[in-house]
């Protein structure tokens, strides 16, 4: 049986950015409802966090769980159902959810962040947060005095190399090719002048080792200084994140040409009025993709969001006015 829901806002989505979209939105006194099935977006697996503030150290589920407890307590609803469609309808939208819900709003937020690519190894789901994890700038401190392999050759897999130097004894920098893939030049000159990390070219991952424990080793495609396999405690997946834009696109929202991202203004519009975007799926905090600028970004699509639903109410009103007056 299809249920129908009315609201104000609508958010797709269950991360950093969403939840802070929830929390402005319901302290405007907005009727919102959240919607997605994957709990808590890229933080949720990323480990331990040292970059959050006011927290010194927390595991990035724990500071997800804490995120949703503030908007439970706001009593927003959540469907743990994804979204199948999102269509134009009136002055609004009608969003339908995978367990049948059609949710009628007058604003979309769309959270719904970036898929990390990934090894696609047997065991590599398993091991997140046991020693795999796709984020260096989050997990980097946890891997003092350890050794580590970065894979990737863009400038997200070098400038983790180069971060990850830093605290760890050995990084091994593993890359498919030959050459990288034009990381920024400055930070190729960083990654030679940093003693401890070991260049691994035209080389892929074939397996991850393991054991009670978590991570304790790779194998490679080939050899490397007499041996396939190299003993780690961790293993930083740096080879990119796609933005999750099949519904946006099929509202016709605008992408950015160069990063495939949903192009917002410093509000968080899309160039669909009554559609917002925030956090990782955008192209509002160019390449510094964390919790705290999604979650920055979530307040101000509220906002936007907030606004314009206001002033749809406000003309219908006056409307409603008008025509009883007459």
């Amino acid at each position: 049986m299809t249920e129908t829901k009315r609201v104000d806002i609508l958010i797709a989505g269950q991360g950093a950015a969403a939840f802070s979209a929830a929390l402005y939105a319901a302290r405007y006194q907005m009727s919102t409802v959240i919607a997605s099935e994957q709990f808590g977006g890229e933080t949720a697996i990323g480990g331990e966090i040292e970059n959050y503030p006011g927290f010194p150290s927390i595991d990035g589920y724990d500071l997800m769980l804490k995120m949703k407890e503030q908007v439970d307590l706001l009593e927003v609803p959540i469907r743990n159902s994804n979204i199948t469609a999102i269509a134009k309808s009136g002055d609004g939208f009608v969003t339908t959810l995978q367990d049948g819900t059609k949710v009628e709003s007058l604003t979309v937020i769309l959270a719904i962040g970036r898929e990390r690519r990934k090894l696609n190894l047997p065991n590599e789901e398993e091991l997140m947060g046991r020693g795999v994890s796709y984020c260096s700038t989050c997990d980097a401190p946890l891997y003092r005095d350890k050794k580590v392999v970065v894979v990737g050759g863009g400038s997200a897999a070098v400038e983790g190399a180069i971060l990850l130097a830093k605290y760890a004894t050995d990084v091994w920098l593993v890359y498919r090719r030959a050459e990288f893939n034009r990381p920024e030049p400055v930070l190729v000159t960083q990654l030679n002048q940093a003693e401890n990390v070991h260049l691994v070219m035209e080389t892929e991952i074939a397996e991850l080792l393991s054991d009670d424990s978590g991570l304790t080793g790779v194998r490679l495609s080939k050899q490397n200084e007499g041996s396939d396999t190299i003993d780690i405690d961790g293993i930083f997946i740096e080879i990119g994140a796609d933005p999750r834009i099949e519904i946006p696109q099929a509202l016709g929202v605008e992408l950015n040409s160069e990063t495939n991202e949903i192009h917002v203004d410093r509000d968080m519009h899309t160039n669909i009025e009554g559609i917002y975007a925030a956090g990782d799926l955008t192209d509002g905090s160019g390449n510094l993709k964390q919790t705290v600028t999604a979650a920055a970004q979530g307040a101000i699509a509220a906002l936007a969001a907030y606004e314009h639903a206001s002033e749809i109410k406000a003309k219908k009103a006056e409307a409603a006015t008008v025509g009883a007056g007459d």
